[in-house]
C-alpha cells in the first residue's frame, strides 16, 4: 500500500515529516549561542512552551515583541517542588491583584520566589489562571498540546514533565502582557495587551525552575486563536539584599524577604 502524501505511516515518511517541520518550528528554539551573556535566550512561539532552571539572583526579562503574547508563568523552587509559587498569598499578602514593578512572587511557604524589577506593559493577571483543554476544545475546536489551539495547562504539563513533575504539581499562575480587571459589580474585564515591545523582568531570589506557556489569555474575546511570539532572555544578576530598596518596601515584603534568606542560609545558600 503506498502511502498518502504527508503520512507518517512509515518510518522514512515519519523522518521527512519530522524534519520539514525544522523551519516551521525555529521560533520555538533556543537561541544559541545565548546573546549578551545570557544564560537562557529563547523565542516562543505561539501555542508554544519553555522552561529552565535559574540560580538566584538570574534577571530573567519577558518580551512581548508583537503586542498579542501571553506569558502563563509557574515558579518553583528548584530541586524543592512542594514549594512552589502561590498566587493567592502573592495577592493578599501585597494587599492588592495588580502586579508591576516593585511586587512580589510568593511562595507558599511565604518567601520570595521572584521579585519584578521592571515593568513597562503594566497588563498582567493574577486571577484568573490559564487556558484548558475542555475550555480550548469548546472555544475553538482542540485544545491538545498537538493541536492549532493548544491549551496552556496541558503544555505546562508538559514541561513540567521535563522537571520530574505531575499535574498535581500544576497550581494557578500569574499571566502576564494580557490584561484583567475587576470591575465595581464585581465581574472581571479583559483589558488586553499594552503594546508591542513591552517586557517585564523577574529577578529570581531564590535558585528556580521556571515554566512558561505561550497562549491566548482565557478572557480573551477574540474569536480565533490569537497569540505572537514571547522572547525570553536570562542573565546571571544579584539577588536583593538586606539595604536594598525593595527588601523595606513594605512590612510583608520584609518578612517574606527575612523567611527567604532564613531558608536560605540553611542550605548554604547565599
Amino acid at each position: 500500500m503506498t502511502a498518502p502524501t504527508g503520512s507518517t505511516v512509515t518510518a522514512y515518511a515519519a523522518r521527512e515529516h519530522a524534519r520539514a517541520q525544522g523551519g516551521m518550528t525555529t521560533e520555538c528554539m533556543p537561541v544559541l549561542p545565548a546573546p549578551d551573556g545570557a544564560v537562557w535566550a529563547e523565542t516562543v512561539a505561539g501555542g508554544g512552551y519553555a522552561h529552565n532552571e535559574v540560580a538566584r539572583g538570574t534577571e530573567l526579562r519577558l518580551t512581548d515583541p508583537y503586542g498579542d503574547a501571553c506569558a502563563h508563568l509557574l515558579l518553583y523552587s528548584a530541586g524543592r517542588a512542594w514549594e512552589r509559587l502561590n498566587v493567592a498569598d502573592t495577592v493578599k499578602v501585597q494587599w492588592h491583584a495588580y502586579l508591576s514593578a516593585g511586587d512580589l512572587l510568593l511562595s507558599d511557604q511565604g518567601r520570595v520566589l521572584a521579585s519584578v524589577v521592571s515593568d513597562t506593559s503594566g497588563r498582567h493577571d493574577a486571577l484568573c489562571g490559564t487556558s484548558t483543554a475542555a475550555r480550548n476544545t469548546a472555544r475553538y475546536g482542540d485544545g491538545s498540546p498537538q493541536g492549532p489551539s493548544p491549551a496552556g495547562r496541558e503544555l505546562l504539563l508538559l514541561a513540567a514533565a521535563k522537571h520530574g513533575l505531575e499535574r498535581r504539581d500544576l497550581l494557578p499562575g500569574v499571566s502576564f502582557f494580557k490584561g484583567v480587571r475587576v470591575a465595581a459589580d464585581g465581574a472581571l474585564e479583559f483589558t488586553g495587551s499594552a503594546a508591542p515591545g513591552a517586557s517585564v523582568m523577574l529577578r529570581a531570589e531564590m535558585p528556580l525552575t521556571v515554566l512558561v506557556a505561550n497562549v491566548p489569555h482565557p478572557l480573551d474575546p477574540r474569536p480565533d486563536y490569537v497569540c505572537t511570539p514571547l522572547q525570553v532572555h536570562a542573565r546571571p544578576g544579584a539577588p536583593t539584599r538586606p539595604g536594598d530598596q525593595l527588601w523595606d518596601a513594605t512590612p510583608e515584603g520584609r518578612r517574606a524577604f527575612l523567611n527567604t534568606a532564613d531558608c536560605l542560609a540553611a542550605r548554604g545558600i547565599v
